[in-house]
Parts: structure tokens; sequence; C-alpha cells
């Protein structure tokens, strides 16, 4: 069975540049190993990337042995849906692309929070993008 986003279509990528995903592969898909549930696809604020260091979770910092590159806000990263949980608590939580977050993302944060802070985020910007 295919994995499903939130709103209980087909999983969109969610970024390769840096490419993301627990299993680098550009989704948020997720299995028994990725204990954190990288379920979510956020773009990236420099609010969120603060709140994220104050909490010990340093998306700033390249981790080459993790092939991290580090994050800038505009990013598009698969976050974990506990520490994004966190953010949207603390007034930080960074936008989401609904169509990209894995549908196992409900079993922590509520549709309506992630409805919220829906973003429509084009695969290709064009002439605009970053």
């Amino acid at each position: 069975m295919p994995d499903r986003n939130v709103l209980g279509g087909p999983l969109e990528s969610c970024g390769t540049d840096p490419m993301t995903g627990f299993f680098r592969d550009g989704c948020c898909r997720t299995g028994p190993e990725d204990r954190g549930s990288h379920t979510i696809c956020a773009v990236v604020t420099e609010e969120f990337l603060e709140h994220q260091r104050s909490i010990g979770n340093d998306l700033i910092t390249a981790v080459p042995w993790f092939s991290f590159p580090g994050l800038v806000p505009g990013d598009r990263w698969c976050v974990t849906a506990s520490n994004w949980l966190r953010a949207h608590e603390g007034g930080a939580a960074a936008y989401v692309v609904l169509a990209s977050t894995h549908e196992r993302a409900l079993d922590i944060v509520p549709l309506q929070a992630l409805q919220e802070h829906a973003v429509d985020v084009p695969a290709d910007p064009g002439p605009f993008g970053p």
C-alpha cells in the first residue's frame, strides 16, 4: 500500500534541495526505524529554527556524517511530529505542506493544527524561488 498524506491522497515529495526525509529520499515517509516520526513537511522559518535550537534540536548547524546540511529559512524539511507540535504550542510553528505530510503525523498532531499553518508550495518555484 502506498504512503498517504494527511489529506488521504498519495504522499508527495517534500524536498530535494536539501535532500530531506528520514530515508533521505525527499519524502516524509516513516517506518519502524524512524523513532522520531519525521512525518511533517515543514517550510522552516527563522522563528521555528530558533525554537528548535532552544529545545535542543539544532537544525541550523550542519552535521555532515548524518547527511544533514543545516537549514535556512525557506527550506523544506521533514521534521518530527512531536517537535513541530512543541513549536506550535510555543507559538513558533513552521509552515506545513499537507500533501507532503505523512498520515502518521496525525498520531501525534491534530489535523486542525496542521491546517492552521498550511501552505501550498509548488514543486518548481520558478525564477522567484529560493
